[in-house]
Protein backbone atom coordinates (compact mmCIF):
# COMPACT_ATOMS: atom_id res chain seq x y z
CA UNK A 1 0.00 0.00 0.00
CA UNK A 2 1.69 2.92 -1.18
CA UNK A 3 1.30 6.34 1.34
CA UNK A 4 -1.79 8.40 -0.20
CA UNK A 5 -3.70 4.92 0.20
CA UNK A 6 -2.89 4.11 3.73
CA UNK A 7 -3.13 8.06 4.74
CA UNK A 8 -6.63 7.51 3.31
CA UNK A 9 -7.63 4.31 4.92
CA UNK A 10 -6.52 6.27 8.14
CA UNK A 11 -8.90 8.99 7.38
CA UNK A 12 -11.91 6.63 6.87
CA UNK A 13 -10.74 4.79 10.31
CA UNK A 14 -10.91 7.89 11.87
CA UNK A 15 -14.14 9.42 10.67
CA UNK A 16 -15.80 5.67 11.63
CA UNK A 17 -14.41 5.70 14.81
CA UNK A 18 -13.62 8.93 16.26
CA UNK A 19 -16.86 11.00 14.20
CA UNK A 20 -19.63 8.86 13.60
CA UNK A 21 -19.13 6.78 16.72
CA UNK A 22 -19.36 10.13 18.81
CA UNK A 23 -22.02 11.42 16.78
CA UNK A 24 -20.86 13.80 14.00
CA UNK A 25 -23.45 13.29 11.31
CA UNK A 26 -23.40 16.03 8.96
CA UNK A 27 -22.51 14.28 5.54
CA UNK A 28 -20.41 17.72 3.97
CA UNK A 29 -18.36 17.54 7.82
CA UNK A 30 -17.62 14.10 7.28
CA UNK A 31 -16.85 14.68 3.63
CA UNK A 32 -14.63 17.42 4.48
CA UNK A 33 -12.65 15.34 6.99
CA UNK A 34 -12.28 12.60 3.98
CA UNK A 35 -10.68 14.64 1.69
CA UNK A 36 -8.58 16.60 3.85
CA UNK A 37 -5.03 15.17 4.34
CA UNK A 38 -4.42 16.05 8.10
CA UNK A 39 -0.94 14.48 7.62
CA UNK A 40 0.10 16.88 5.95
CA UNK A 41 -0.76 19.61 8.74
CA UNK A 42 1.44 17.61 11.30
CA UNK A 43 5.35 18.46 12.15
CA UNK A 44 7.02 15.08 10.67
CA UNK A 45 8.19 14.20 14.02
CA UNK A 46 4.69 13.74 15.02
CA UNK A 47 3.21 12.81 11.46
CA UNK A 48 2.89 9.08 12.43
CA UNK A 49 -0.12 9.83 14.46
CA UNK A 50 -2.12 12.41 12.29
CA UNK A 51 -5.15 10.45 12.54
CA UNK A 52 -5.00 9.97 16.13
CA UNK A 53 -7.71 10.54 18.72
CA UNK A 54 -5.90 12.98 20.36
CA UNK A 55 -4.29 17.11 19.98
CA UNK A 56 -0.52 17.16 18.59
CA UNK A 57 1.65 20.05 18.76
CA UNK A 58 2.52 22.24 15.99
CA UNK A 59 5.06 24.88 17.65
CA UNK A 60 4.94 27.88 19.33
CA UNK A 61 3.39 26.03 21.93
CA UNK A 62 0.04 25.53 20.13
CA UNK A 63 -1.91 22.15 18.63
CA UNK A 64 -3.72 21.04 16.31
CA UNK A 65 -7.22 20.29 17.54
CA UNK A 66 -8.54 16.06 17.74
CA UNK A 67 -10.55 15.33 15.02
CA UNK A 68 -13.68 15.03 16.76
CA UNK A 69 -13.50 18.53 17.95
CA UNK A 70 -12.34 19.96 14.47
CA UNK A 71 -15.32 17.92 13.38
CA UNK A 72 -17.48 19.06 16.30
CA UNK A 73 -16.98 22.53 15.82
CA UNK A 74 -17.28 22.73 12.45
CA UNK A 75 -20.58 21.05 12.82
CA UNK A 76 -22.21 23.36 15.17
CA UNK A 77 -21.80 26.35 12.58
CA UNK A 78 -24.18 24.56 10.24
CA UNK A 79 -22.34 26.10 6.88
CA UNK A 80 -24.24 25.48 3.54
CA UNK A 81 -21.40 25.95 1.05
CA UNK A 82 -22.25 29.98 0.77
CA UNK A 83 -21.20 31.81 4.31
CA UNK A 84 -17.84 34.30 4.97
CA UNK A 85 -16.56 32.65 7.72
CA UNK A 86 -13.71 33.62 10.59
CA UNK A 87 -11.32 31.56 12.30
CA UNK A 88 -9.50 32.70 15.23
CA UNK A 89 -6.13 30.78 15.40
CA UNK A 90 -4.66 28.97 12.52
CA UNK A 91 -2.45 27.30 13.70
CA UNK A 92 -1.33 24.40 11.51
CA UNK A 93 -4.44 25.08 8.94
CA UNK A 94 -6.02 22.16 9.41
CA UNK A 95 -9.29 23.49 10.34
CA UNK A 96 -9.45 26.19 7.79
CA UNK A 97 -8.97 24.00 4.97
CA UNK A 98 -12.01 22.00 6.29
CA UNK A 99 -13.63 25.26 6.21
CA UNK A 100 -12.32 26.40 3.06
CA UNK A 101 -14.56 22.83 1.21
CA UNK A 102 -17.91 24.08 3.52
CA UNK A 103 -17.66 28.55 2.86
CA UNK A 104 -17.41 30.09 0.50
CA UNK A 105 -14.41 32.30 1.76
CA UNK A 106 -12.51 32.07 4.62
CA UNK A 107 -10.38 34.74 6.81
CA UNK A 108 -7.90 33.39 9.16
CA UNK A 109 -6.27 34.85 12.36
CA UNK A 110 -2.80 33.60 13.63
CA UNK A 111 -1.14 35.14 16.54
CA UNK A 112 2.22 33.85 16.12
CA UNK A 113 3.95 34.85 12.46
CA UNK A 114 5.83 31.59 11.94
CA UNK A 115 2.60 29.85 11.89
CA UNK A 116 0.61 32.05 9.74
CA UNK A 117 2.88 31.90 7.26
CA UNK A 118 3.72 28.07 6.93
CA UNK A 119 0.08 27.77 7.43
CA UNK A 120 -0.80 30.24 4.18
CA UNK A 121 2.17 28.21 2.29
CA UNK A 122 1.34 25.21 2.89
CA UNK A 123 -2.54 26.04 2.17
CA UNK A 124 -1.87 27.60 -1.08
CA UNK A 125 0.15 24.62 -2.30
CA UNK A 126 -2.98 22.16 -1.74
CA UNK A 127 -5.16 24.49 -3.26
CA UNK A 128 -7.28 25.94 -0.59
CA UNK A 129 -7.39 29.02 -2.86
CA UNK A 130 -10.65 30.71 -0.64
CA UNK A 131 -8.79 30.91 2.28
CA UNK A 132 -6.80 34.08 3.67
CA UNK A 133 -4.27 33.92 6.34
CA UNK A 134 -4.22 37.29 8.83
CA UNK A 135 -1.06 37.58 11.48
CA UNK A 136 -2.62 39.33 14.14
CA UNK A 137 -4.96 39.81 17.60
CA UNK A 138 -7.38 37.38 16.94
CA UNK A 139 -9.32 38.34 19.93
CA UNK A 140 -10.01 41.67 18.29
CA UNK A 141 -11.80 39.54 14.96
CA UNK A 142 -10.97 40.47 11.26
CA UNK A 143 -13.47 43.79 10.86
CA UNK A 144 -11.77 44.61 7.52
CA UNK A 145 -13.86 41.78 6.03
CA UNK A 146 -17.17 41.79 8.70
CA UNK A 147 -19.75 40.56 8.88
CA UNK A 148 -19.04 36.69 9.17
CA UNK A 149 -21.99 34.24 9.05
CA UNK A 150 -19.87 31.74 10.94
CA UNK A 151 -17.17 32.44 13.58
CA UNK A 152 -15.21 29.70 15.16
CA UNK A 153 -12.21 30.40 17.97
CA UNK A 154 -10.03 27.37 18.09
CA UNK A 155 -8.32 28.91 21.38
CA UNK A 156 -10.13 29.47 25.44
CA UNK A 157 -10.79 32.71 26.18
CA UNK A 158 -11.83 34.28 29.82
CA UNK A 159 -15.50 35.34 28.32
CA UNK A 160 -16.71 35.61 24.47
CA UNK A 161 -14.79 38.43 22.94
CA UNK A 162 -17.19 41.42 22.20
CA UNK A 163 -15.45 42.44 18.75
CA UNK A 164 -16.64 38.60 17.48
CA UNK A 165 -20.16 39.47 18.74
CA UNK A 166 -20.13 42.53 16.73
CA UNK A 167 -18.60 40.76 13.64
CA UNK A 168 -21.28 38.22 13.58
CA UNK A 169 -24.03 38.67 10.99
CA UNK A 170 -27.69 38.62 11.72
CA UNK A 171 -27.97 34.60 11.98
CA UNK A 172 -24.56 33.77 12.15
CA UNK A 173 -23.23 31.38 14.57
CA UNK A 174 -20.32 31.62 16.77
CA UNK A 175 -18.05 28.37 18.20
CA UNK A 176 -15.90 29.22 20.92
CA UNK A 177 -14.38 27.85 23.78
CA UNK A 178 -14.74 29.59 27.13
CA UNK A 179 -12.68 28.98 30.24
CA UNK A 180 -9.23 29.08 31.84
CA UNK A 181 -6.44 26.92 32.61
CA UNK A 182 -8.61 24.26 34.79
CA UNK A 183 -10.68 23.74 31.36
CA UNK A 184 -13.48 25.31 29.20
CA UNK A 185 -16.75 24.64 27.99
CA UNK A 186 -17.66 25.15 24.17
CA UNK A 187 -19.93 27.20 23.42
CA UNK A 188 -22.62 28.29 20.32
CA UNK A 189 -24.06 31.87 20.08
CA UNK A 190 -26.46 32.59 17.78
CA UNK A 191 -27.09 36.59 16.58
CA UNK A 192 -30.60 37.55 16.29
CA UNK A 193 -30.11 41.02 14.94
CA UNK A 194 -29.22 42.96 18.43
CA UNK A 195 -29.95 39.81 21.01
CA UNK A 196 -27.58 36.73 21.01
CA UNK A 197 -28.65 33.06 21.99
CA UNK A 198 -26.07 30.91 23.79
CA UNK A 199 -26.01 27.58 24.74
CA UNK A 200 -22.66 25.25 26.33
CA UNK A 201 -22.42 21.91 24.21
CA UNK A 202 -19.08 19.99 25.83
CA UNK A 203 -16.30 20.26 27.77
CA UNK A 204 -12.94 21.06 26.54
CA UNK A 205 -9.25 21.97 26.03
CA UNK A 206 -7.50 24.71 24.25
CA UNK A 207 -4.42 27.00 24.81
CA UNK A 208 -5.63 30.28 25.71
CA UNK A 209 -6.77 33.17 23.28
CA UNK A 210 -3.99 35.67 23.85
CA UNK A 211 -4.93 39.67 23.32
CA UNK A 212 -6.56 42.70 24.26
CA UNK A 213 -10.09 40.75 24.78
CA UNK A 214 -8.16 37.04 25.83
CA UNK A 215 -6.13 36.43 28.08
CA UNK A 216 -3.44 38.67 28.89
CA UNK A 217 0.79 37.66 29.03
CA UNK A 218 0.84 35.49 32.40
CA UNK A 219 -2.85 35.93 33.24
CA UNK A 220 -3.47 32.42 32.21
CA UNK A 221 -6.04 30.89 35.64
CA UNK A 222 -9.24 29.61 35.78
Amino acid sequence: MDESDRYAHERERMVAEQLLARGVRSEHVLAAMRRVPRHRFIPPEHRHLAYADGPLPIGNGQTISQPYIVALMTQLLELTGAEKVLEIGTGSGYQAAILSILASEVHTIERYDPLALKAATLLEALGFNNVFVHAGDGSQGWPEAASYEGIIVTAAAPDVPRPLLDQLADGGRLVIPVGGRGGQLLERWIRHENDYESEQVVPVAFVPLLGKYGWRENKWTW
